[in-house]
C-alpha cells in the first residue's frame, strides 16, 4: 500500500493500515515528516511473514511526482492513497498514477463533490483505455474519491447523539457497537441486532483484559454464538445497534427552505382587516342589485369601479345610487393603506426567512455546533438527517455553512464565541450537547470551558488536532467534571478507517475495534464463497470467524458500488437487516458480514496465512483522547 499526504491524516492512515489490516506501507510525505529518510520500499517475497506488525518505510519528496511515485515503486502497489489538502494536487497526482499503473485500486481525498463523482468516471475510463488487455486484473481496480469531512461526520453525530465513535455506515445506516456491562440477575439483555462480542470484563473484574499487558483465554470472544452468550455469567457485551435520534421533534411550524407559509407571510390583524372590506365589497354589490333595475353580476362590476374610482359620478342617478357610490369610495379608501400594509409585511417576512434566524425562546434539549466550515457543515447536515434541533455559532458570515443552515432554517449566530453573551444566546444551559468544531484548539477549548461553567453535566465534543494535547485536555476534564460527558476527536482519525477500507477494497465498510481485537464489516457477493453460496444464513455462520448481518434487496443491475457511501436523495435503503435464519443465499446475492481479519483472509481466500488476532505493543482504546 502506498500512501501519499502533507498532514496527519497520512500519517494515520499508514498505521491503520499496517497495524489493522497488516499491510505493508510505503508512505510519501514531505522531507520533514518522513520518518525514514529516502528508504526504499521492502520488498517482501510471496508467503513470508515479515513478523507481526509489518514494516513501514517513508519516501521524501514535496509532492506527488512521477519521480516519486516511482520511488515508491506504485507500478507495483496494490492501492494507492492521495491525500493531500489541495484538490488540484491529488487530480494531477491520480492522472499520473493511472497511466503507470492501470489496475491499481485508487483512492483520493477531495473536497468537492461533484468533482469527485466524474474524476471516479474518468480515471475508470482512462484505466480500461490504457491497457484494454488487463481485463480481469481490472475486475478488483476501482477508483474512490471520499472527503475527510464526509468521512467524519457520521463519528461526530454518532458521538452527539449516542457518545460513541464506534460507527459503521452502510448504505446511510448509522450503526455503533454499543458496550453493555454484564446483566444483572433477573435481567433480560437486549441483543440489538446482533451480539458482536463477549468482553473480558465481568462483574469481579470490571477491567477485564484492558487492566493488563497480556492478552490470552481472558480476551473478548468475537462473534459468539446465542448459545455462548446465553451461558457467559457476568460478562459485558458488545452489540450491533442502529443509531436513532435521541433529540425532542422540532416544532411543526418552521420556515421551509427559503420560502414561508402563507400564515408568516401575513399577519393575523392583516387577514383580518381584509376580509372585513371583502364583506363590505359584498355587501354593497348585494345592495346595489337589491335597490336598482340592474343585475347581480352588473351590480358587483359597478361597486368594483367605484371601489377603485375609476367610474363616472352619479350625478343624474338616483340618490340611492349616488349614496352607494360614496360608501364604495369610502372602502376604496380603506382599502389603499391595507394594500400598502400587506406589501410591506410581505417583503418583510421574505426578507426575513432569507436572513439567518435567531433561536426561538424556549429552545432545549438541542446541540449547539460551534464552527460551520467543511466538517461543521457536513456534521450539521448529518445532524438535520437525524431531525436533530441544532442551535450553531460561525464567526465568520462568508463560511461554507452559512447557505447550508439558511436553507435547513437552522438558527445561526454570528459572532465569537468566545464573547460574553454568545454562549448564553445559544441557549447552552438547556442543550444537550456542545460540539465545538473549528479550526482552531484553544478556541474549543475556551468554548468548552465557558459551556461547562454553565453547564456542568454538559456533554461535550472537541476537535483537536494535536494528540499530546487532546490527551491533556481529555484527563483534565474528566477530572474536573467527572459526571460529564468528555470526548475529544481528531478529523483524521475518524475518517483513517474509512480511508483504509477504501484502499482494501469496496468490499470493506469499516472497521471496529474491542479492546485488543479488530472485528471487520465487508459486503460480499455470494457467488465463488462456498461457506455461503446455497446454505442458510444460519448455517452460514462461523461462531469467531465470520456472521451474516443484512442482505441487498437491490436488483443486482441497479446496486451501488459502494455501500459505504449514504443514498443520494430519494434514494431509498436497500438493505434488510431483520433476515429469516431460513433463508437460503444465493450466488447473486450480495450480503454484508461481520467478521475477523482471520474470516476475512478465509473468505477471500487471499494472501498469506494473517497475523494473530491480538496484536503487541499497547491495547486500542475503546474511547479515549484523540479519537
Amino acid at each position: 500500500m502506498v500512501v501519499c499526504g502533507d498532514d496527519g491524516l497520512a500519517h494515520r492512515l499508514a498505521a491503520e493500515l499496517r497495524d489493522i489490516y497488516r499491510r505493508h506501507v510505503v508512505l510519501v510525505v514531505p522531507d520533514g515528516q518522513a520518518g525514514d529518510q529516502g528508504a526504499e520500499p521492502p520488498v517482501v517475497p510471496a508467503g513470508a511473514r515479515a513478523g507481526t506488525v509489518p514494516p513501514l518505510r517513508s519516501v521524501p519528496a514535496p509532492a506527488p511526482t512521477r519521480e516519486a511515485l516511482l520511488r515508491a515503486r506504485v507500478e507495483g502497489a496494490a492501492a494507492l492513497a492521495l491525500l493531500y489538502e489541495d484538490d488540484e494536487t491529488n487530480l494531477r497526482a491520480a492522472l499520473v498514477v493511472r497511466r503507470l499503473n492501470p489496475g491499481l485500486r485508487l483512492v483520493v481525498r477531495m473536497y468537492n463533490r461533484k468533482l469527485g463523482d466524474h474524476l471516479e468516471e474518468l480515471l475508470d475510463q482512462a484505466a480500461l483505455v490504457n491497457d484494454p488487455a488487463a481485463d480481469r486484473a481490472l475486475l478488483d481496480a476501482s477508483t474512490t474519491v471520499l472527503s475527510d469531512a464526509d468521512t467524519a461526520a457520521p463519528a461526530l453525530v454518532a458521538t452527539a447523539i449516542a457518545d460513541t465513535r464506534k460507527v459503521v455506515q452502510a448504505d446511510g445506516l448509522l450503526l455503533r457497537a454499543a458496550e453493555r456491562p454484564a446483566p444483572g440477575r433477573g435481567e433480560v439483555p437486549n441483543p440489538g441486532l446482533c451480539t458482536l462480542a463477549l468482553l473480558s470484563s465481568t462483574t469481579t473484574d470490571p477491567a477485564g483484559s484492558e487492566g493488563s499487558d497480556a492478552s490470552g483465554p481472558q480476551g473478548p470472544d468475537l462473534l459468539p454464538d446465542d448459545r455462548v452468550v446465553q451461558a457467559a455469567q457476568g460478562r459485558g457485551t458488545v452489540v450491533l445497534e442502529a443509531v436513532r435520534r435521541a433529540g425532542p421533534a422540532l416544532p411543526p411550524r418552521r420556515l421551509a427552505r427559503r420560502g414561508a407559509p402563507l400564515g408568516e407571510v401575513f399577519s393575523a390583524r392583516l387577514r383580518w382587516a381584509l376580509a372585513g372590506i371583502v364583506a363590505a365589497v359584498l355587501a354593497l354589490a348585494a345592495t346595489t342589485a337589491a335597490l336598482t333595475d340592474v343585475g347581480p353580476a352588473h351590480a358587483a362590476y359597478l361597486t368594483l369601479l367605484d371601489l377603485f374610482a375609476i367610474n363616472d359620478p352619479a350625478l343624474d342617478d338616483s340618490f340611492t345610487r349616488q349614496v352607494l357610490q360614496l360608501l364604495s369610495g369610502l372602502v376604496g379608501l380603506a382599502l389603499l393603506p391595507l394594500l400598502v400594509a400587506g406589501a410591506l409585511e410581505a417583503l418583510g417576512t421574505f426578507r426575513t426567512t432569507g436572513a439567518l434566524r435567531r433561536p426561538p425562546r424556549g429552545l432545549s434539549g438541542h446541540v449547539v455546533l460551534l464552527g460551520l466550515g467543511k466538517i461543521g457543515a457536513r456534521v450539521l447536515a448529518g445532524l438535520r438527517e437525524y431531525d436533530i434541533p441544532v442551535v450553531c455559532v460561525e464567526q465568520d458570515p462568508d463560511a461554507r455553512g452559512i447557505p447550508l443552515a439558511r436553507d435547513l432554517g437552522v438558527p445561526v449566530l454570528v459572532g465569537d464565541v468566545t464573547e460574553d453573551g454568545v454562549l448564553d444566546a445559544a441557549c447552552v444551559r438547556r442543550a444537550d450537547a456542545l460540539l465545538a468544531l473549528t479550526s482552531s484548539d484553544t478556541t474549543n477549548l475556551e468554548a468548552v470551558l465557558a459551556a461547562r461553567a454553565r453547564k456542568g453535566d454538559l456533554r461535550t465534543v472537541l476537535r483537536i488536532y494535536d494528540d499530546d494535547f487532546a490527551t491533556a485536555v481529555y484527563r483534565t476534564l474528566r477530572s474536573a467534571h467527572p459526571d460529564a460527558i468528555t470526548r475529544s476527536r481528531s478529523v483524521s482519525h475518524l475518517a483513517a478507517p474509512a480511508f483504509a477500507g477504501a484502499m482494501m477494497g469496496r468490499q470493506i465498510l469499516g472497521a471496529i475495534p474491542v479492546e485488543r481485537k479488530v472485528l471487520l464489516f465487508a459486503a460480499l457477493l455470494v457467488a465463488g464463497h462456498p461457506q455461503l453460496e446455497g446454505r442458510t444464513v444460519a448455517e452460514s455462520f462461523r461462531p469467531n470467524a465470520w456472521r451474516v448481518l443484512a442482505l441487498d434487496t437491490a436488483d443486482p443491475a441497479a446496486r451501488r458500488p459502494d455501500l459505504a457511501a449514504a443514498p443520494h436523495d430519494g434514494e431509498q435503503s436497500q438493505l434488510l437487516w431483520d433476515l429469516h435464519p431460513g433463508y437460503i443465499l444465493r450466488p447473486q446475492d450480495r450480503v454484508v458480514i461481520a467478521t475477523t481479519r482471520r474470516g476475512l483472509a478465509e473468505l477471500l481466500a487471499t494472501g498469506p496465512e494473517p497475523a494473530p488476532e491480538a496484536p503487541t505493543g499497547p491495547p486500542v482504546p475503546s474511547e479515549g483522547p484523540g479519537l
